[in-house]
């Protein structure tokens, strides 16, 4: 670390410390009713997508349950 050249006082340093502003941030603003069912219909949305996807791909995340298919073309077949 760098250190300073010139000495610094210590009662600016404290000063520093015990300085608040006498400015209050303004109140935050309520949100509204379409706000908030806006905010609902697209977690569901994104909870619907995930439960979604779990239900159509646990079928092929499965190994070995489903029964072998074998496919034959028609011209094996010898007809």
């Amino acid at each position: 670390m760098f250190r300073r050249r010139e000495p610094v006082p210590f009662a600016f340093i404290a000063e520093a410390d015990k300085f608040r502003s006498n400015v209050t941030p303004p109140a935050r603003e309520r949100p509204s009713v379409g706000q908030i069912a806006g905010r609902w219909l697209v977690g569901l949305t994104v909870v619907a997508g995930l439960t979604g996807s779990l239900l159509f791909g646990m079928p092929a995340l499965s190994a070995g349950q489903s029964t072998q298919h074998v496919q034959q073309s028609e011209a094996s077949d010898g007809k």
